[in-house]
């Protein structure tokens, strides 16, 4: 049987080795829920927060199938057998696919370059820092959504998340913010109004943050979900680290049968 972990560091040695802020975020208990086979010395964990899980320690079927009910969920499994495990117990329900680990460098950027790729910004456009108002817009469409989702209200957003916006006559076209915090960094969201895209307003605006973060004395970590994000970071001066296999789970309407 499944249970929260009121004290959710007790699950840090069953992730051992995983840099993913968003896990981070979890074991420090800023955000998100860490789940155990039991409360006392866990030898298995799912950490869970926005569209995010990640499996830990020995692989349990009862974490798996826990929040089957979910329509959509990335699934990152901590081994191998924890991956053929979720294929088992979850079927056709889940696809592999990849993502790209970006490397960790603390002293990797150069503000000079940041500071001339927020300059690059076209001329009509706006670079803003996510306050209350663009807090509510980024919540009325889905591509925005991520960039403050996780946080329940601007005051929760505002203490612990860092975000910045591209305006146009004060609509919302691009953003780049903090998909989750954890004490010492962020982990960087960042999306184009899809009629906007290809103009480096993501690439303006992604400098503008990591500035804002180096600033605050934040590690502005980024994990790409394509090619085009791996470019990206590589623009801003990230280095690529390693492709690793994750599970898109889609759910549906109601739980999985568990066998």
């Amino acid at each position: 049987m499944a249970v929260k972990l009121f004290r959710p560091e007790r699950a840090e040695r069953l992730f051992a080795g995983c840099t993913d802020t968003t896990l981070i975020s979890c074991l420090q208990g800023v955000m998100g829920e860490v789940y155990g086979d039991r409360e006392e010395d866990p030898e298995s964990a799912r950490a869970v927060l926005g569209d995010f899980s990640f499996f830990g320690g020995k692989p349990a079927e009862e974490l798996v199938f826990l929040l089957s009910e979910l329509e959509f969920h990335i699934l990152v499994p901590g081994s191998g057998a924890w991956g053929r495990l979720i294929e088992s117990c979850l079927g056709e329900r889940v696809k592999p696919v990849l993502r790209y680990a970006i490397k960790k460098e603390p002293e990797v950027f150069d503000r000079e370059l940041l500071l001339k790729a927020v300059s690059s910004l076209p001329d009509g456009y706006e670079l803003k820092p996510i306050d209350e108002k663009l807090y509510d817009q980024c919540l009325e469409e889905k591509w925005s959504r991520d960039f403050v989702g996780n946080y329940p209200d601007y005051d929760t957003y505002r203490r612990l998340g860092l975000g910045m916006a591209v305006v146009k006559d004060g609509e919302l076209v691009a953003g780049t913010s903090s998909y989750s915090s954890y004490s010492g960094g962020i982990e960087i969201e960042v999306g184009t109004r899809e009629a906007y895209r290809r103009r480096g307003l993501a690439y303006a605006c992604s400098a503008g943050l990591i500035l804002a973060c180096l600033e605050r004395g934040l590690y502005p970590g980024w994990d790409a979900q394509n090619l085009w994000s791996v470019g990206l970071a590589g623009k801003l001066g990230y280095h690529f680290d390693r492709e690793y296999v994750v599970y898109e789970y889609y759910g549906g309407k109601g739980p999985v049968t568990e066998k």
